[in-house]
């Protein structure tokens, strides 16, 4: 690192847990965030200012006036542009010495096996059930650690699915294909208080960073958050024997 890296990131590298090694792990690591919206956003925007040296931004999407209450990496400005793009310009004006690159197209089949085999972490920052599966399958082939989140209405979740840990489950494990649930539902359909995706980015961007840097332990279980009462709970998951993805890996 050079004089002017050792100040930006000089209020890290004094946490003992962190400090020159971590930091220099941070800056020679790489990031895959799928979905450049309102998880993605506060995602982007931290891992690029506290260091992380490369970051892949995936998303197909059109930033729409709608996204702007909560989607904090895009401006009035971008509406109609690529939220991959977008988010790319707003992470390279925070730090321009991080490498952003952007996909403007949904990742899947092989194009998600390859860029999920090249990141040290993938975060899963999309809100279909559909996404989610393809995402943890291909992060579970590859054996690269998933930080997952979701946020919806005034609730959100994290949990992040590690397969070098031989007995942590997957997200088919916590979520087994063909069971629904409320973490289906989109936020156009049923809304979500704007700095409910903050606080859950954030939480996943904290991990994604624990994970490159070898700061502190991953997380472990499912938490979630209640925005009206402020309350998190954690529940343990455990891995399922039965499971479609992870069974026999």
């Amino acid at each position: 690192m050079d004089d002017q890296s050792l100040l930006r990131y000089s209020r890290q590298i004094m946490l003992e847990q962190v400090d020159i090694d971590g930091q220099e792990r941070l800056l020679a690591g790489h990031a895959l965030v799928i979905g450049a919206g309102g998880l993605g956003s506060p995602v982007a925007l931290y891992l690029v200012a506290a260091g992380l040296g490369r970051l892949t931004l995936a998303d197909a999407d059109a930033v729409e006036l709608s996204n702007l209450q909560r989607q904090i990496a895009h401006a009035t400005a971008d509406i109609g542009r690529n939220k991959a793009e977008s988010a790319r310009e707003a992470a390279l004006a925070l730090n321009p010495g991080c490498v952003v690159q952007a996909i403007d197209d949904h990742l899947e089949g092989e194009a998600l096996a390859r860029a999920a085999a090249e990141a040290d972490v993938v975060l899963d920052c999309t809100d279909r059930f559909s996404s989610r599966y393809a995402i943890n399958a291909a992060c579970r082939a590859a054996g690269v650690p998933l930080v997952s989140g979701a946020a919806i209405r005034f609730s959100g979740q994290l949990a992040v699915f590690d397969p070098r840990d031989p007995d942590a489950p997957c997200y088919a494990c916590l979520y087994p294909p063909g069971v629904e649930g409320d973490e289906e539902l989109r936020c156009a359909e049923n809304g979500v208080i704007a700095p409910l995706v903050g606080v859950i980015g954030s939480f996943q961007a904290l991990e994604a960073l624990k994970l490159v840097s070898g700061a502190g332990t991953p997380h472990r279980g499912l938490s979630t958050f209640d925005g009206l009462t402020g309350q998190w709970r954690n529940f343990g998951v455990p891995r399922d024997p039965a499971c479609p993805v992870c069974a026999g890996r």
